[in-house]
Order: C-alpha cells, then structure tokens, then sequence
C-alpha cells in the first residue's frame, strides 16, 4: 500500500513538472497565448453584435413621376418599415438605374404618372421595385413584405367612398424585377465571392510562412548575405505566389461558367487587372505577417486572425449593409470587401473602370500600407 502512494506522489510530481513546464512555454509564447484568448472573443463580437440576415435601412432610390397624397403615403409607408431608406429622390430613369449598378442603392422604386388616378378608378396600377440581386439574402426579406407594406399603408388612406378598394385583391399591382440575378440563385452570389476567399485565405498564409520557413531551416542568413534591399526581397519572394494565384483564377473562373453557369457580363481584362492588384495587396500582407511571426505556426495564425473578420464582415457571408456601423467602418479597410464588389459588379452588372475605381483605390492604398510596414519591419541583420 505504501508502495502504491509513493508510485502515486511520485506520478503526481511528473505531471507538475509537464504542466509547469508546459506553462511557462506559453508564457513565453505570447503570440499563441494572444491567440487562445483573441480568437474566442472576436468571434464573439462578431456573431454577436455584427452579423444580421434581416438587414434593414437599405438605400432606395425613388423615381415618381407625380407627387400626390396617395403616393407619398405609400412612400412613407415603405420607409416607416424600416427596410428601405429613401434617401435618393431622382426624376430620371437612368440616374436611378446607374445608382443601382454601382451598389449605391439596393433599391430603385418607380411611379408612374397617372397612378393615382388609376388607382382611385380601381385600375390597380402598377408599381415597380427593382432590387439588387446581386445578394439575394440582402434583399429578400425587404422585398417579401413590400406588398403587404404597401397595401396597409393604403388602408388607413382608402376610406369612404374608396373603402371598397381595400376588399379583395391589392389595390396596387406590384412589380418586382430581381436585377442582376432574376432567378435569386445564390451561386451567382456565392461562386465569384469564393475567388476572393480563397485568393485571401491561401496567398496571405503562403506568404507568411515563407520567410519564418527560411528562419526556421536556417537559411534566412543566405538571404541576409545577398545585397538586396527591402523592397527588393519582398517583390522576389511574393513574384512567383502571383503565378499561383493566376491558377487559382482561372480555376475559379472556368468553375464559375462552365459548372455553376455563373454569367460574365463585363470586361474580362478589367477584371483579371483587379484580380492582380488583389493577389498582390493580399502577398504583402502575408510578408508583414512574416516579418511579426516567428515561426509558420504564428504565421498561420496570424492568417486566421485575419481571415476571420474578412470572411465575415467583408459581405461574403452576410449582407454587408445588415451589419452595424461600427462593422462596416472595420469591414471598408478589409481588401475583400472592395474585391467582392468588383468581382461581381464585373461578372454580374458590366461594371466599368468608372464604377470601381474607388474599389480598387482602396485596395492600392492598402497594399501601399502594408508594404511599407514590411519593408520598414524587415531586418538585414539576424539581430
């Protein structure tokens, strides 16, 4: 018996000495430890306070052609329900539909002239909403309750006399035209989103476990050697990841037409030009990240920590415009937020130069930041 507890006090004091051992690994490991801790609570932040799939307040434009007490009552109506934000009053067409092609707008509302006398004789006029379908989960819910919005705005309107409008059918004939996506596939949303995930994901991570690789197998002090300055390092280390990301492109792309009939409706070259700028922001990150990381484990997890909030707040996931306006504020410095929108303005609305090019101003500026934090972190000596 007494061999037994000694056995046990001594089984006791190993698995003390692990533990503590194991402890001050941690602690010197604060990058992981940060990690262990960070990861937990930005998630929690985020699924708890920034993701919404019922978004509202969304920018409308409205096009109406006369201005009578009837019509501003279904205005007022619609914007009361808090899914459309008439903030875009327009008298012509095409301003309202090149608002709507950019993304400024998820909505465009049109009235006819004569609508309120059609409606009055019970003739029950049309009304059209166009809807950005780009993103069906960002517009569905909005559209669904337009009708019944419309039509209980009515009725506090259609009294008297005009009562007998409120009784069967809707007084009003809605007109619903899904652009950029009439069928609400959410492929069309999904798979030109994925050439920007997955760009992020692997560029980013192969490039931060490039030179911690080098640090780790010991080679790093032949780069150090060679007369190379910064900027010159990190061009040659990132260059040929480019390559890789130009497979991955076009893998996608096949996929996207020839698999998931995704269709492609703008300029091909503006958005292969994108998609360059976009492999190159995401191959300067990953090299910042190698020059914080001290060996690949960090590396990949300083990836995670950043591809976390990008899959979630950068509208890929979730509708963009559902999210809080503290999320949108983080989710306009992620590169794939600008990319998302390119991409699918590109395949999806025949978006031009003139229609992204603040996208990917953006992205250019990033890179710009990032890549002057690599060079001015990078180390020509092994100290």
């Amino acid at each position: 018996m007494s061999s037994f507890i000694a056995s046990c006090s001594a089984s006791l004091s190993r698995l003390l000495a692990i533990s503590n051992k194991e402890l001050i690994q941690m602690r010197r490991d604060r990058m992981t430890f940060a990690m262990m801790i960070g990861v937990p609570l930005m998630q929690l932040m985020l699924f708890g306070y920034a993701i919404n799939t019922d978004p509202k307040q969304l920018p409308t434009a409205v096009v109406a052609h006369e201005q009578s007490p009837l019509v501003r009552t279904i205005l007022q109506g619609l914007q009361n329900s808090g899914y459309y934000k008439l903030e875009h009053n327009v008298a012509d067409y095409a301003q309202a539909d090149a608002l709507l092609a950019k993304g400024e707008v998820s909505f465009v509302i049109t009235i006819p002239s004569g609508f309120t006398r059609k409606l009055i004789k019970g003739e029950r006029p049309q009304l059209l909403i166009e809807a950005d379908a780009s993103d069906p989960a960002a517009s569905s819910n909005a559209i669904s309750r337009a009708q019944t919005i419309i039509d209980s705005a009515l009725r506090h309107e259609l009294k008297g006399s005009l009562s007998e409008l409120n009784a069967g059918l809707s007084p009003v004939d809605l007109v619903i035209q899904r652009r950029y996506n009439p069928q609400g596939l959410t492929q069309y949303n999904i798979v030109p989103g994925l050439l920007g995930v997955i760009i992020t994901m692997t560029m980013v991570m192969i490039t931060g476990m490039a030179m911690t690789r080098e640090v780790e197998q010991g080679t790093i002090e032949n780069l150090l050697a060679m007369p190379a300055k910064p900027l010159e390092v990190m061009i040659g280390k990132i260059m040929p990841y480019v390559g890789v990301g130009a497979v991955q492109t076009l893998i996608i792309l096949l996929a996207a037409r020839y698999l998931f009939d995704v269709p492609f409706t703008g300029s091909l070259w503006l958005l292969l030009a994108a998609v360059a700028l976009f492999i190159i922001a995401n191959l300067a990150l990953g090299f910042t990240f190698s020059t914080l990381a001290k060996s690949q484990m960090q590396a990949m997890q300083l990836t995670f920590f950043f591809f976390l909030p990008s899959l979630l707040l950068s509208g890929f996931m979730f509708p963009f415009r559902g999210m809080p306006q503290w999320a949108q504020w983080i989710g306009e410095v992620l590169p794939l937020t600008h990319f998302l929108r390119i991409v699918r303005g590109v395949m999806l609305k025949t978006a031009d130069f003139n229609s992204i090019k603040y996208e990917l101003a953006a992205i250019l500026a990033f890179t710009l930041v990032v890549g002057v934090i690599a060079m001015a972190r990078y180390k020509r000596t092994l100290d």
